[in-house]
């Protein structure tokens, strides 16, 4: 037993001696990765209003936009986001690949501790001779070997530092990936019930131009109208009942939408959602913040920045390729021609050692692989400069949007309070016989065109709005990050660590 006290002795010293040149002695190879800043940050949004010139604005204020959602008080849309947000397809993929990258790097760090292999084998050795006579031999062997690869220079470590960055940007994946389904939730239910209003409207218009036509139709017959007239107003009521399938398709294709965001078939969501919906009333003020707040609230941006940073950790994987390679390596081995004494009386060796490799000539691979790496790292700084102006871009078009529809929305509802008056006063004019068919035929169809102009205003007004929250990347920081469906994969990745 002595050679195994001594190996196992040993086993601790290689254990001590490799943990403390790697964690004490050894060094860090390649750049540090220092968070990036934008080369320029806007002090304010230039489209928050200065002064308040309309019903709903926004403002300088810090934005709470945990579940922004909720400000709609439209308990159908929350009932649709939960939904969504527990069976979407899109988020559990995205789920799966933190899972991945979780693997990933168990994978990568497994290389900084020791690789033991057990080893074993039998062989039976028969022998036939003139004067021996015949003889067999049994051979039991088994042994354990072990080597372990010193990190002096930190390649293995860089590997876990980008391993652990990509991990942040699956995260930040997962978060985007929120962001994004809640918006398209709730800009499919705001277009289903802008599409339901829209059939209102085109419905009570029909009626209007239905007793229109039959006031002509009898004129007519007494002779107090042309047949150009009576035609005209034919032709009034078939155009507009004409739109009315146009609006159903595309209010049930809206429902199909929402469906599938919520991972079912369809038409499963018909019975809920057919029914007509009022459009949800806009807050009287949104808070926007800073733009600074942006870098630290777009999981796009944060995404940005862990590739980033997992592309730099990945230039110091490279450089250490210039550096030597230095392992401890060990073995014991047991044999005997007895299974049953193989651990007790057995023949036992053991071996200890080191080794150090060191690749003199690659015909400049090392060197273009470290140019290579740190190509990507400059691809990657430039994809999140993009990705920041961009976000400031879709917070500042948002902005604007939503402000100049809440003064088109204004305009558009003056003229339908004229087109009214306008159409009300034709009519009896024409009746009484002062004007002709031509004028309440215009005045009718400029009501309906203004009234459907004005649900089309008040549906845009609502998506912009919804585009507003979701440039400045509210939804996700109330969330769980991984939902009920991937909980179960992900708690056993994390206790396999």
């Amino acid at each position: 037993m002595d050679e195994i006290e001594q190996w196992r002795s040993f086993s601790v010293a290689l254990v001590v001696v490799g943990l403390g040149v790697t964690i004490l002695g050894g060094c860090m190879v390649g750049p540090n990765f220092h968070p990036p800043q934008p080369t320029t940050i806007p002090n304010a949004w230039v489209g928050v209003e200065k002064t308040p010139t309309a019903p709903s604005i926004v403002t300088a204020a810090q934005p709470a936009l945990m579940q922004w959602w909720m400000q709609f008080d439209d308990a159908t849309l929350t009932w649709l986001v939960d939904g969504a947000l527990k069976a979407n397809l899109d988020l559990r993929i995205a789920e799966t690949r933190l899972r991945e990258a979780r693997a990933t790097r168990g994978v990568v760090a497994g290389g900084l501790w020791p690789t033991v292999t057990a080893t074993g084998g039998y062989q039976k050795f028969h022998t036939a001779g003139v004067t021996s006579g015949n003889q067999e031999l049994n051979l039991y062997q088994a042994g354990f070997d072990t080597v372990w690869e010193l990190d002096l220079f930190g390649g293995l470590r860089r590997n876990v530092e980008s391993a652990d960055a990509n991990i942040q940007a699956a995260i930040a994946n997962i978060r985007d990936a929120q962001v994004s389904l809640i918006a398209e939730v709730a800009l499919n239910y705001i277009q289903l019930r802008g599409y339901q209003q829209e059939i209102v409207i085109a419905e009570n218009n029909l009626k209007s131009q239905e007793h229109t036509a039959d006031i002509v139709h009898r004129n007519f017959k007494v002779g107090f109208a042309s047949g150009l007239d009576a035609a005209n107003a034919d032709s009034d009521v078939a155009t507009t009942e004409s739109q009315i399938p146009v609006f159903e398709s595309e209010a049930r294709q809206a429902i199909y939408a929402l469906s599938v965001l919520l991972a079912r078939p369809p038409g499963d969501l018909l019975e809920q959602l057919s029914p007509t919906g009022n459009l949800p009333k806009v807050p009287l003020q949104v808070p926007a913040g800073l733009p600074s707040d942006l870098l630290r609230r777009r999981p796009d941006i944060r995404q940005a920045e862990a590739q980033l940073h997992a592309a730099t950790a990945q230039i110091g994987v490279a450089t250490a390729d210039f550096f030597p390679t230095f392992s401890l390596t060990g073995s014991l081995n047991w044999s005997s021609n007895l299974l049953r004494i193989l651990w007790n009386n057995a023949d036992r060796s053991f071996a200890v050692g080191s080794s150090v490799t060191w690749p003199l000539f690659q015909g400049g691979a090392v060197v273009s692989n470290v140019r290579l790496q740190e190509a990507l790292r400059d691809e990657s700084f430039i994809t999140y400069q993009q990705t920041v102006l961009a976000a400031f871009q879709d917070v500042e078009n948002a902005l604007i949007a939503f402000a100049k529809e809440q003064q088109h929305h204004k305009l558009l509802n003056d003229a339908v309070i004229a087109n009214h008056k306008a159409v009300d006063l034709s009519l009896q004019l024409y009746i009484a016989g002062l004007t002709d068919f031509l004028n309440v035929e215009i005045t009718q169809r400029t009501l309906y065109s203004s009234e459907d102009a004005l649900v089309q205003s008040e549906t845009s007004i609502v998506t912009d709005l919804i585009a507003l929250y979701k440039a400045l990347g509210g939804g996700w920081e109330s969330i769980p990050l991984i939902s009920s469906l991937g909980n179960a994969a992900v708690e056993s990745n994390r206790n396999s660590k």
